[in-house]
């Protein structure tokens, strides 16, 4: 098995790095938050994750062992295959990802592409108790949750022919005083305001 790989840069594409170990040329599939890191040409050292199927011998790479244990959780989960994990990695940060599955936020997975409804929700339950440790504060669960709330209201608002641009600042400043609000507190008190 394949734990990781130190060697020289000998092709870099945005998805994809052939890593060069003593004259042996590895291909291996990476986010585009390890692409930045590397430099063609330069030493790297990538932390891999081999997967191996009847067709073919996988190798995904790494730039630290706490996006390879995220790529790990999202491929235990039904319906998430190496390519969406990479696409997930690529598209949100691993704190982004943590707190999406702790706020519930079912929506904000779904914007990665590849990502529907069925298979959102499931990574929500399968991997809850699992990202406590990638950095997620109260506070981010919290903003994400009034991130949430506040758009589900203006949507509404907009729908009752009220400016996304003029009730955006009052929801932000009852947001400030009173972060807790539901959906339905936070439009009653903005048509309170305008």
């Amino acid at each position: 098995m394949i734990y990781s790989l130190k060697g020289i840069v000998q092709q870099l594409h945005p998805t994809s790095v052939v890593v060069d170990v003593q004259g042996v040329g590895y291909m291996v599939g990476i986010s585009l938050q390890t692409s930045e890191k590397l430099t063609l040409g330069k030493e790297t050292f990538l932390n891999i994750q081999q997967i191996i199927r009847e067709d073919a011998h996988l190798l995904f790479g790494f730039n630290t062992i706490l996006e390879k244990e995220m790529f790990n959780l999202l491929i235990s989960v039904n319906g998430v295959g190496p390519v969406s994990a990479l696409i997930m990695l690529s598209s949100l940060s691993l704190t982004e990802i943590a707190t999406g599955i702790l706020s519930n936020n079912s929506g904000m997975l779904q914007k990665v592409k590849g990502i529907g409804a069925k298979t959102a929700d499931r990574i929500i339950v399968d991997l809850r108790d699992k990202v406590q440790k990638f950095n997620v504060s109260e506070e981010n669960i919290s903003t994400f949750v009034n991130n949430k709330v506040k758009e589900e209201s203006l949507s509404a608002l907009e729908v009752l022919g009220i400016s996304k641009k003029m009730s955006e600042k009052i929801a932000d400043r009852i947001l400030k005083q009173n972060p807790d609000l539901s959906v339905e507190d936070l439009i009653k008190q903005i048509l309170k305001n305008i």
